[in-house]
């Protein structure tokens, strides 16, 4: 699962709604949007989260949140390394290879701290 989809899952839930409708009105598959929620898909377009944001009648700071968990749900990102410090290097290859060694609070706690490193 993403964080786009499961925050998708949560918001149309959070109204009521269906995969069906919500596929009727944005003119996709049930699949389509199972594939979303789930993380069997990439992350969507950016004209895609404006119009589900229409459909569950999301504005101001829920949408821009909605559009910011698109942006970093891509299920199989990729990390261009090259011409990067031989310590970035090893970083990206480090999480790529035990990503799946770490629990959902170990994640938590590392996004914190390269969002706080960052400032985002």
């Amino acid at each position: 699962m993403t964080p786009f989809g499961l925050r998708m899952r949560e918001l149309r839930r959070k109204h009521n709604r269906t995969q069906q409708q919500q596929a009727t009105f944005l003119g996709v598959s049930k699949a389509y949007i199972s594939a979303l929620e789930t993380g069997e898909r990439g992350k969507p377009s950016a004209i895609f989260v404006d119009q589900i944001c229409v459909w569950l009648g999301l504005i101001w700071d829920d949408a821009e949140d909605l559009k910011r968990l698109a942006s970093v749900s891509h299920p199989k990102p990729s990390i261009d390394v090259r011409g990067q410090p031989a310590n970035a290097v090893h970083l990206s290859n480090l999480l790529a290879q035990n990503i799946d060694r770490l629990s959902p609070e170990d994640c938590g706690d590392l996004i914190r701290e390269i969002e706080r490193r960052i400032r985002i």
